[in-house]
């Protein structure tokens, strides 16, 4: 047996143990005290008096006390909201004041709490348990609770709620409509209307002048050139800011301004955020597909121009921003002139030929035909040459053939 020897200072030794011991009494203290301040401990001590006032003592008495945790295996999620928020899935508060209020029962249909928990859809910080901590509001915590007083903060001109539906597109990236995602949707017809994939790939395709934007909300917020914003510095905003107006933020930018109103601008940020990189278990897609679905209509009308007698500008791509009516080509796009009347147009806008200034093109086109559709010098001259056939075409159209054609 190991023979132990005696301590050289048992004084010492026993005013060490003493503020050892003294040390831990008052850590036990505080912890005690500082445990029951607690947020949680309030809203439950309230919700089990609304029940028994509503139900009688019977129904409060078996509400569950203490944290509250709901763990979703398939995300690796562990929320604890329903701890403060335990009228979730209890019937009778509908109308009640958060956090004593029952949530709505349709999501809940296909998005159960014991499968995605609640930040998932949320936000905010799932594992804390004070009120401020919990809903992200806090230093350091990037993802806050997606509310409807944040709405109100970022001035929403819709639905103040609807920043959640941010956290929805993670998940419905690919859907042409989700129920319940209004701005979101809304979002998604302007990126179509608008033709933002001409400048700009778009899970998995588009043009190469502006950034992909594929995953742009995974973007940090000190990534973007702020100082030419004011007011709120944040993603969002320099978002909406860029929307609204482009070159006002970003100097030598090419990107038309749209004329965008404050709820399209909003729900197009909205949009861009919402596109990041989610690992989501197969389970919850199931069925979804991994890229933009295109319609049957679509696919047979873009077929349709490819072999008609504009297919060249199709195959080339210059339809994605250019309709050129008189051969039949109808851009999806349309956010550039028709070049129909090409021929025509580009000597009155900027006194030159069209061999002349696809020689040596000037402003959005520079960028496009050094950037996007880079054509060598034979390609433009067969350019040159539908377009001239365009021109006649568009003119035998309107009844007036045999127009000199400028050269």
């Amino acid at each position: 047996m190991e023979q132990r020897t005696s301590s050289p200072y048992p004084r010492v030794d026993r005013l060490v143990l003493a503020v050892v011991g003294v040390v831990l009494v008052i850590g036990t203290g505080l912890f005690m005290w500082s445990d029951r301040a607690h947020d949680w401990r309030y809203y439950q001590a309230e919700f089990k008096q609304q029940v028994a006032e509503k139900f009688g003592d019977d129904k409060a008495a078996i509400i569950p006390g203490g944290v509250q945790q709901v763990w979703a295996d398939e995300l690796s999620r562990a929320d604890r909201c329903i701890t403060c928020h335990q009228a979730v899935s209890y019937k009778g508060f509908e109308q009640a004041e958060h956090p004593y209020r029952t949530h709505p029962i349709e999501p809940l249909k296909l998005h159960a709490v014991e499968d995605f928990g609640c930040t998932s859809c949320h936000g905010g910080q799932g594992w804390a348990i004070d009120t401020a901590a919990a809903h992200g509001e806090v230093a350091h915590w990037e993802e806050p609770l997606l509310s409807r007083s944040l709405g109100e903060s970022y001035t929403l001109a819709g639905n103040k709620n609807a920043l959640m539906q941010m956290n929805c597109n993670t998940c419905h990236r690919y859907d042409r409509e989700t129920k319940g995602a209004e701005a979101i949707n809304l979002a998604k017809r302007l990126v179509n209307e608008k033709g933002c994939r001409a400048c700009h790939v778009v899970n998995g395709f588009g043009g190469t002048i502006g950034p992909d934007l594929t995953n742009v909300g995974e973007k940090a917020p000190e990534q973007y050139d702020m100082s030419r914003l004011s007011g709120q510095r944040t993603a969002f905003a320099w978002h909406m800011a860029h929307f609204k107006d482009p070159r006002a933020l970003t100097e030598g930018t090419v990107m038309p301004n749209f004329n965008f109103s404050t709820e399209q601008a909003q729900a197009l940020s909205m949009l861009m955020l919402s596109w990041r990189r989610q690992e989501v278990p197969a389970l919850f897609v199931s069925g979804t597909p991994r890229t933009d679905p295109r319609s049957a209509d679509e696919l047979k009308a873009e077929e349709a121009m490819k072999t008609g007698p504009g297919g060249w500008f199709v195959q080339t791509g210059c339809f994605v921003c250019h309709s050129i009516s008189a051969l039949g080509v109808r851009s999806p796009a349309q956010i550039g002139p028709d070049l129909s009347n090409a021929v025509e147009d580009v000597q009155s806008r900027f006194g030159v030929t069209i061999d002349t200034f696809l020689a040596n093109p000037t402003g959005t086109m520079s960028v496009v035909l050094s950037r996007q559709i880079i054509l060598t010098p034979e390609q433009k001259q067969v350019a040159i040459q539908k377009l001239r056939e365009a021109f006649a075409e568009y003119q035998r159209q309107r009844g007036t053939p045999g127009t000199v054609v400028p050269k």
